[in-house]
């Protein structure tokens, strides 16, 4: 299982993912799922991916090719047949002038890779199905962060939701839906995304570290951080163990009920949540 987040802001956007990757409980790996393009000085794009592992990789060496195609980097003219001649145009991340063209060229290579291979694993009653998120910025243009579909079609994120999930999202919503808003700063998103991130992991065995941050601040072109922080990291445990005892602080200070302060009440005292750890 996976699990990705993005949040667009007023000043950038900040992309997470984990690394865990797993064909049940006893075969568990460690996958990147955190992918940076920048194919020309004037765009830059960030791909998340959660799904099959298969379609994810064949669609990322898709794309990488077409870049090399379009660069003519010593590739076989696919319509002269000449070995080192400039390959012949064909659609690769350079050609966007939007980001919503990007997000339908890696939908028309999701889709195609998945009609090649899904009958077969299918068969096998695996899902060929990947999802992605798409964030990026193309100079003359806003940055912006899209969810692609397995099925090719694309949503933005927006303002009054400003941030996108993909894979094992219930356990990290919470957070987001509470905090995530246009105006944070994008040190604060990123911490955003990693607790986000340590919640899941802390619900759902086949999510975890290393945890992957990238930080693009708009108008850069280049990304400003990018991150990588494994179970052992000690910042990572330090925010882990700050946000638990946060939340132990918020529960514990909650409104009392109002039998609780009558001076007749006679139930047990209130219990106290868990020490952090």
């Amino acid at each position: 299982m996976t699990y990705c987040v993005g949040l667009v802001l007023n000043d950038g956007l900040v992309l997470a993912a984990d690394s865990r990757t797993n064909a049940g409980m006893d075969y568990v790996t460690t996958f990147s799922k955190l992918h940076v393009f920048k194919p020309a000085p004037d765009r830059i794009f960030v791909l998340l991916s959660a799904g099959n592992l298969g379609t994810t990789q064949e669609v990322l060496n898709r794309i990488r090719r077409d870049l090399d195609r379009a660069a003519g980097k010593g590739l076989q003219n696919t319509t002269t047949g000449t070995p080192g001649a400039p390959a012949a145009p064909a659609d690769s991340l350079l050609k966007p002038n939007y980001l919503f063209e990007a997000a339908e060229y890696v939908g028309r290579i999701s889709l195609a890779v998945q009609r090649e291979h899904g009958p077969a694993l299918n068969q096998a009653g695996v899902s060929a199905e990947t999802t992605f998120i798409l964030g990026g910025q193309i100079a003359g243009q806003p940055h912006g962060l899209m969810l692609i579909y397995p099925q090719g079609n694309y949503f933005a994120a927006s303002p009054e939701t400003p941030y996108l999930q993909i894979g094992e999202n219930k356990y990290g919503k919470p957070a987001v839906d509470r905090i995530a808003r246009p105006e944070l700063s994008l040190v604060d998103g990123a911490r955003l995304c990693l607790v986000s991130l340590d919640a899941t992991s802390r619900s759902n065995a086949t999510v975890g570290p290393p945890f992957e941050v990238a930080i693009y601040p708009r108008d850069t072109l280049a990304i400003g951080h990018q991150l990588k922080l494994d179970a052992d990291s000690d910042e990572l445990k330090a925010m882990s163990k700050a946000w638990n005892r946060g939340i132990c602080r918020a529960f514990e200070g909650l409104p009392r009920f109002v039998w609780e302060a009558s001076s007749d009440a006679t139930g047990p005292a209130p219990s106290k949540p868990n020490a952090p750890y």
